[in-house]
């Protein structure tokens, strides 16, 4: 699971990464905002209870994608502590394994690279419980792995999320 407020690095790394584990005849599937929010999760919003909803979901589309042997990589906006641990305790007690990737930035630096403005849009009051300006991110406490995209580039990122998974025995 890789968890943060950068979603475009995030989604840039994440997308990265089932690609290199793909080109490793890994059996992967990826999660993100463009395959889940505008299908299974197209009912809900950004208030907090929505966001609560939408990871829980993603937890349990996972843990079945999981449970038939499959590498998901999931990489969504989850800023609450508490929804990270129901994610994660709903794969532990199926027996299955959570990763939390902690794809980290100053929030200065997540601004300077914001393409569609919306951390200014948001700073102006024109968008509503965005996380990092006008609603809280709590980060993990205890993230498996933790990139700083601001020190790490893409193809680093995914080799150290590599080296994780093969020196932990979920990959060869």
């Amino acid at each position: 699971m890789i968890r943060k407020a950068e979603q475009t690095i995030q989604s840039t790394i994440a997308c990265a990464l089932e690609q290199h584990l793909l080109h490793l005849h890994k059996f992967v599937y990826r999660l993100d905002g463009d395959n889940v929010r505008f299908g299974l999760n197209k009912d809900l919003g950004f208030d907090e209870k929505s966001r609560n909803e939408n990871i829980r979901r993603i937890g349990e589309v996972s843990k079945l994608f999981a449970d038939s042997a499959c590498i998901v990589v999931t990489a969504f906006i989850s800023p609450y502590l508490v929804d990270r641990a129901v994610a994660r305790e709903l794969h532990l007690k199926a027996g299955i394994p959570f990763i939390e990737v902690f794809v980290d930035a100053p929030l200065h630096v997540v601004e300077e690279r914001d393409p569609k403005g919306l951390y200014k849009k948001a700073r102006a009051g024109e968008i509503k419980d965005f996380t990092g300006i006008s609603a809280p991110y709590e980060a993990p406490e205890n993230p498996e792995i933790h990139i700083k995209t601001h020190e790490t580039d893409v193809t680093e990122s995914v080799r150290i999320i590599t080296e994780y998974l093969v020196a932990n025995h979920y990959i060869s």
